[in-house]
């Protein structure tokens, strides 16, 4: 069974072990950490939990985290499936409750190289608005700014 809560100051660790598998894994896809992984340790723990809507998703009966997401006002500013879990739908649920959560709508980034990012927030209703050299984002790398918008009444 499959379950998605926000996370607390305990999951730091179980939130940062997603994060950097599914990282780590995404490369040559997407660039790598800008920051060895115990800075992103720190970070996640010290500077996201804390401050921003940290959501995950488990396995149970082992209860293994599976994916994390964060938001920030209306930004998904970070949303990882471990690669063991990815198509499976655990990323369509958390996108669906960040809709649920910020039904005026969203906005992210995604690198231009990740085509299946790409494919997934488009499927999700997402359109690219804009796109960069990358020379805003700590890794240097092109991206690309969706923005969803919930549909209005029909004309």
């Amino acid at each position: 069974m499959i379950s998605v809560r926000r996370a607390a100051a305990q999951d730091a660790e179980a939130v940062a072990d997603v994060y950097l598998r599914a990282r780590h894994a995404a490369v040559p896809a997407i660039p790598p950490p800008a920051h060895p992984d115990q800075e992103v340790r720190a970070w996640l723990a010290d500077t996201v939990l804390p401050r921003q809507e940290v959501w995950m998703a488990e396995a149970s009966p082992a209860v293994v985290a599976i994916a994390m997401m964060v938001l920030d006002r209306d930004w998904v500013e970070q949303l990882y499936v471990d690669p063991d879990w990815t198509g499976r739908g655990i990323g369509t649920r958390m996108i669906d409750l960040a809709k649920r959560l910020r039904p005026s709508g969203l906005q992210l980034w995604a690198f231009q190289s990740n085509v299946r990012a790409h494919r997934f927030y488009e499927r999700h209703g997402f359109l690219a608005v804009e796109r960069t050299d990358g020379t805003a984002n700590e890794e240097r790398a092109p991206d690309v700014r969706y923005v969803w918008r919930p549909a209005g009444p029909p004309s």
